[in-house]
């Protein structure tokens, strides 16, 4: 099987030069896309950036030796899952915005581009990333935060990674050049791959290219601060989004509660006169909301003694009984935890909560035999091994990363 069922490519819509042109003219012997969605026999071959030749020489030629490969962008996301023991591979090279459509709300750009880089050419034109990604320093590369699948403190208003990924150029396990999706969101159609990539922590093969949905910078913004409990502050902010309010962000710590207001200028202000609370100045919320989304904040900071652990939860969900130094986000949704106590407790009570828990951070003194990512099983790890076999067959992309078990012979 050399792709997906159903998946379609949409090769005029790609710009010239770009990697999406090259992404229908797979290898000699692989198979083809659909005939409905190949360019016209007349049209003339579009070269392939040198970079992408050089990584898929590269996976051909693992592929020969049967030798695992660790893909390396800007090396500032390397401790998300578990550790990778194989031959490194840089993708750093291949960088560059190739497409930016601000009327069209979306920006195409090579997997090593850094993401300072597009975030700068966004705001230039009065324009974001909606999700508010991680950054993780300067070096970020937009492959690893694609790959990486995470968003910051903005994900419940402006939706997350996922959402926002419109299509990809992927270097699969079999030297197979593939295109996913589109620039637009008309033109995604099929099965819906390009987000299957988010989060994928580079196992299912090489991010080449990604286009993204872009939205405007906000109107206005002002942060409130509340003294509530855990507690009632999941309540509170839950209760305020069933208003007509522009909430756009919350956070919890230490008996704190702080909600970001956004949107036109006099709907914060009203909200603002409406709910009360504390003002922070515009250069402390920007401070305090960017030291969450790169993860300066206190809770969050490298280096620590202690395991940091990321647990998603109903957003409605009770405070868990559990020790150690609590940070919420997402209104409720998304729970951070430094703590000492063994993984089993923590994911045994956020299981009985409805929920996951990630060891996003091991600390300096690492619990053994624990994997970061909690292990799928039954239907789920099922689809997650027939996923796995149709892009990596050979098990070549960051093999440990994830908690992977291939199925019995």
């Amino acid at each position: 099987m050399s792709t997906l069922p159903g998946i379609r490519t949409a090769w005029h819509d790609a710009p010239e030069g770009s990697l999406s042109r090259q992404a229908l003219s797979p290898p000699h012997g692989a198979m083809s896309p659909s005939d409905d969605a190949m360019p016209p026999r007349s049209s003339p071959s579009v070269p392939s950036h040198p970079e992408a030749e050089r990584l898929r020489d590269a996976v051909r030629a693992a592929i020969a030796d049967a030798s695992p490969l660790c893909l390396q962008g800007g090396g500032t996301r390397t401790f998300l899952g578990d550790p990778v023991s194989a031959a490194p591979l840089s993708v750093a090279g291949l960088r560059g915005i190739v497409d930016y459509q601000p009327a069209e709300l979306f920006i195409t750009a090579r997997a090593g581009t850094p993401v300072a880089e597009i975030e700068a050419a966004l705001a230039e034109r009065g324009q974001c990333l909606a999700f508010e990604p991680p950054r993780f320093g300067d070096a970020g590369t937009v492959g690893g935060m694609v790959a990486a699948g995470l968003s910051g403190p903005g994900r419940m208003a402006g939706g997350s990674l996922r959402d926002a990924v419109l299509g990809t150029v992927l270097l699969n396990g079999r030297a197979e050049i593939l295109r996913f999706g589109g620039q637009v969101i008309k033109n995604v159609a099929g099965y819906d791959v390009s987000r299957l990539l988010a989060g994928s922590l580079g196992t299912l093969g090489i991010l080449l290219e990604v286009s993204l949905r872009v939205a405007p910078q906000a109107v206005a913004s002002a942060t409130r601060v509340y003294d509530l409990p855990d507690a009632q502050a999941i309540d509170q902010v839950n209760r305020w989004l069933a208003q007509a309010l522009p909430v756009h962000a919350s956070a919890w710590h230490q008996g704190r509660l702080y909600l970001r207001l956004q949107g036109a200028r006099a709907a914060v202000d009203q909200a603002c006169q409406r709910l009360g609370g504390d003002a922070m100045s515009a250069d402390e919320a920007a401070a305090f909301w960017d030291a969450l989304r790169d993860h300066h904040h206190p809770v969050l900071a490298e280096p620590a003694e202690l395991p940091l652990w990321r647990l998603a939860l109903p957003p409605t969900h009770p405070p868990l009984a559990l020790a150690g130094d609590w940070l919420i986000e997402w209104h409720g949704g998304q729970r951070w935890l430094r703590s000492a106590l063994p993984a089993a407790t923590i994911r045994a009570a956020t299981q009985a909560a409805s929920g996951h828990a990630t060891r996003f951070r091991p600390g300096a003194r690492p619990e053994s035999g624990v994997n970061s990512l909690t292990p799928l099983t039954g239907p789920l790890a099922c689809i997650e091994q027939a996923v796995k076999l149709a892009f990596d067959p050979h098990g070549l992309f960051n093999p440990g990363r994830r908690p992977y078990v291939p199925p019995a012979a």
